[in-house]
């Protein structure tokens, strides 16, 4: 009997693990480039919202990722992106305390890059300036860590 109700469940077995989590989009591949240090992690978001750039407060358009610092280059991958605008901001966060460091309160003491290396002045770059397109194929872009001090 128990033979018997194991090889019916086999196949609905097989069927929900082949449904699993359906496939919803691509994958964005960033290479980080010119890190100073192996200290800490680097902390990547990605949003399609203008209005939670830079920040990457938590939203359905919102991904986050990181990884273990290495000196010179790492990679950062975001899975099953869904067509779209989006942009990112990286921060080398050296100390691992999951916060961008200031000195005076407004000069960065960490690391920090933006898609499309778009340029920081007085502030960080608006969405505009850093957007770019996901498609239905695999993105792979290079962002370069920048430091202030």
């Amino acid at each position: 009997m128990r033979m018997a109700l194991s090889l019916l469940l086999l196949p609905i077995a097989a069927l929900a693990s082949a449904a699993g989590h359906p496939h919803e989009g691509t994958d964005v591949t960033v290479t980080v480039t010119q890190l100073r240090s192996a200290d800490g992690l680097v902390r990547a978001c990605m949003t399609g919202d203008p209005v939670r750039f830079p920040q990457c407060r938590s939203g359905t358009q919102s991904h986050r990722a990181v990884v273990e610092a290495h000196k010179g280059q790492v990679t950062v991958t975001f899975p099953d992106v869904a067509p779209g605008r989006y942009a990112i901001a990286l921060l080398h966060d050296e100390n691992s305390n999951g916060k961008a460091d200031r000195a005076l309160g407004m000069m960065p003491k960490e690391g920090f890059g933006f898609s499309r290396d778009a340029r920081v002045r007085m502030g960080p770059p608006r969405f505009e300036d850093a957007v770019f397109e996901v498609a239905d194929t695999p993105k792979a872009m290079a962002i370069k860590m920048r430091y202030m001090l």
